[in-house]
């Protein structure tokens, strides 16, 4: 998207907040958890892991869907993680 037609101004990847709300025991959830310490670290991005087991509100919104990634508390993906994907969400 043209810099002109941008309606909010661009992060920096150290601006975005990453959280991955998974459980224990997981397999998906650690390789999900992998792939998002490796991009973040790259990238300088913090990075958080919540657990659904823990929080009834985040069990309510994602059983179904873990693991899940949000970035600034929206939801980015599910399931897999696509580090291009990822990579690209938090550097535009």
């Amino acid at each position: 998207m043209s810099p002109l037609l941008r309606r909010t101004p661009r992060k920096n990847p150290e601006d975005h907040l990453v959280t991955l709300v998974g459980k224990p025991d997981c397999h998906l959830c650690e390789t999900a958890e992998q792939t998002i310490a490796e991009v973040c670290a790259e990238l300088g991005t913090p990075w958080e892991k919540k657990d659904i087991t823990q929080d009834q509100e985040l069990h309510r919104k994602y059983w179904e869907q873990i693991p899940v990634i949000l970035i600034d508390g929206e939801q980015h993906d599910f399931w897999r993680v696509d580090p291009a994907r990822l990579r690209k969400a938090l550097t535009r």
